[in-house]
């Protein structure tokens, strides 16, 4: 089975798929699916997501429900 991770691009270093911690999902008001979190270095990240991996993140455990 494969551990789900939440990954994003990271703005101010410039460095793609950062693992996102302390992630918490929501819903736009469009519907879409968007998850906000931080490095671990002090950096925040975003990231949109479709309604399969957002689902799958929450009841993983990965992330917090945040509607």
């Amino acid at each position: 089975m494969s551990e789900i991770k939440i990954t994003a691009y990271n703005v101010k270093t410039k460095e793609k798929g950062c693992v996102m911690l302390d992630a918490v999902i929501s819903k736009t008001a469009k519907g879409a699916y968007m998850a906000q979190g931080n490095d671990g270095k002090g950096n925040k990240l975003t990231t949109l997501m479709n309604q399969e991996k957002a689902l799958a993140a929450i009841n993983a455990g990965v992330a917090k429900q945040g509607w």
